[in-house]
């Protein structure tokens, strides 16, 4: 099963890259960030007539996560709990029938940026953190292979930025937004790319400006966390670099993970 996620940054804007990725790589899963459209604005038709059915939550101008799929999906169900009177769009969860009735429970994720600092946005992204942290250890406590994918916005290290010095003041980068991570990792949930790969360079995110793309100024905060049940089917995982070379791409590419059938 290929699972894969994407943060494509603005879905009318890139839909025909979109199209290209799913009859290119033909992703069964494939979970979406950064929409920035309603429900009833995301392409359902052209996006099933590639063969997927769509679970969209979406939201005006802003955010939007929907999860793709050409396996049967379950009902959906939006919004990470925690907070009654959180109304941004950044998580959805489904669960997945694979081969064999081997299913998959997948979520897609766009988590706060946290920028700039000093604001109430980073207590946000913290305490968004700490809801998707208790959240995780419902799923991890099932008997279930689970896949948390998604833009973090949270560069776990230094092997994931090209130059982290120019990052310490940026919510990405914070010792509390990694500390974050770290813990979320630790309680039980192996990072897809860094099972397969110990290298530095390996990044999906570059900024549209002072040339970061071509200079390969990057960094790496698009995740696939899987629990024990999903790393025990790991295959391989792959940053898609090619995507972000494309006429008017979205500045994330997609990455995404392998699991045996």
């Amino acid at each position: 099963m290929l699972i894969a996620t994407w943060n494509v940054n603005s879905v009318k804007q890139r839909l025909e890259h979109l199209l290209a990725f799913l009859a290119e790589t033909k992703p069964d899963v494939l979970c979406l960030q950064e929409i920035k459209c309603q429900d009833d604005g995301f392409p359902r038709l052209e996006v099933e007539g590639a063969g997927y059915a769509c679970a969209v939550h979406g939201q005006k101008g802003f955010n939007g996560v929907p999860i793709l799929s050409r396996l049967p999906m379950g009902e959906a169900t939006p919004r990470l709990p925690g907070d009654d009177e959180d109304v941004q769009s950044r998580y959805i969860e489904a669960l997945i029938d694979g081969e064999g009735g081997r299913t998959v429970r997948v979520a897609s994720i766009y988590l706060p940026n946290g920028n700039p600092l000093g604001t109430e946005k980073f207590p946000y992204k913290l305490a968004w953190m700490e809801r998707l942290r208790t959240r995780a250890d419902e799923l991890r406590l099932r008997d279930e292979a689970v896949v948390l994918a998604g833009d973090y916005n949270v560069i776990p290290d230094e092997r994931d930025v090209y130059d982290a010095a120019a990052w310490l003041g940026d919510a990405l980068y914070q010792p509390e937004s990694r500390g974050a991570y770290r813990r979320l990792v630790a309680s039980g949930w192996t990072d897809a790319v860094r099972a397969c790969s110990d290298a530095a360079g390996l990044y999906t995110f570059w900024d549209y400006q002072a040339g970061a793309w071509q200079r390969n100024k990057g960094i790496r905060i698009d995740h696939l966390l899987l629990s024990p049940q999903a790393a025990d089917r790991l295959e391989g995982a792959e940053i898609h670099k090619a995507m972000r070379a494309r006429e008017k791409p979205s500045d994330h590419v997609p990455v995404s993970v392998r699991l045996a059938a």
